[in-house]
């Protein structure tokens, strides 16, 4: 399995319209599955958003702070997911987040068991890959283990002069923690929107972290996910999915990669294959 943790920085959108992306294009082969969790304490977006605001009511991050608390976590977990598949696979699968930003504090003590559990998703339920939206300020504080048992942490920063400036801060402060308490700095990548005149290679000079994908600036496509608005048929297609399943299979090579650096010299690692029954629910104009 695979722990991908996804985070924006303030005045910066785009984490969520970024995880759901990887969430819909992550490359799976027969019998697995991935899962988005909005672990964004700022509330979730998705509900509103490739939702439409269609979602049942009782689904979410906010069941689960009662459930860690009483040692229940792992099997009301697997109760909130809602399945995104356009199959029956039911291989696409989103835990809702927070529905307003008052309700962080409930999951102070349940962010680190909820790591603990993504961490350890194959052996409750083989074949999971897990993609976790922190958000703008997710990752820090009771949230930190988030980051740091991840084993990719992609920052979404737009190559504008504001947004490089805003990632400033946010990437020192999670090179320094993941260096400090996770498996190190290398674990952090850039995820760069085109929506500015810098290019890759001058945002990583800048920020000094590789930029590991680059996503188009597609308004119209990046609407589909993140305000449920109609993609129509050319919306899987579009520059932005075909973009994002090749940014899919660029994190899967650099977790692989660290794995394997991790280990002693004489093992080895498979590459992390990409991938209770949840509840069935799809937004179909994002199809």
């Amino acid at each position: 399995m695979a722990l991908v943790a996804v985070a924006g920085s303030p005045g910066a959108p785009g984490s969520t319209t970024t995880a759901l992306a990887l969430m819909s294009t992550w490359p799976l082969q027969a019998g697995r599955r991935v899962i988005m969790a909005e672990c964004d304490p700022d509330g979730g977006a998705a509900v509103a958003g490739t939702l439409g605001g269609r979602t049942p009511g009782g689904y979410g991050m906010r069941q689960l702070a009662v459930a860690a608390r009483t040692s229940q976590l792992s099997e009301a977990f697997w109760r909130q997911l809602i399945d995104l598949s356009e199959s029956d696979a039911q291989d696409r699968l989103l835990l809702p987040g927070l529905t307003e930003p008052a309700q962080a504090s409930s999951l102070q003590y349940a962010w680190a068991p909820l790591a603990d559990l993504f961490v350890g998703i194959e052996q409750i339920t083989p074949s999971h890959d897990v993609i976790v939206d922190l958000g703008r300020h997710g990752g820090t504080g009771s949230s930190a283990p988030l980051v740091r048992r991840a084993d990719s942490v992609l920052v979404v920063v737009r190559s504008t002069l504001r947004g490089i400036h805003l990632a400033e801060p946010r990437i020192r402060a999670l090179a320094e923690d993941l260096e400090a308490s996770g498996t190190g700095r290398d674990a952090l990548r850039i995820v760069l929107v085109r929506s500015g005149i810098y290019t890759a290679a001058e945002v990583s000079q800048r920020l000094h972290v590789p930029v590991l994908a680059e996503l188009p600036d597609d308004q119209r496509s990046a609407a589909v996910l993140s305000d449920g608005e109609d993609g129509g048929r050319r919306f899987a297609r579009g520059d932005l999915m075909r973009h994002a399943g090749s940014a899919a299979d660029r994190v899967l090579a650099h977790i692989a990669s660290r794995r394997q650096r991790l280990l002693p010299p004489s093992e080895t690692v498979p590459s992390p294959a990409a991938a209770g029954a949840p509840h069935q629910e799809w937004a179909s104009n994002a199809r």
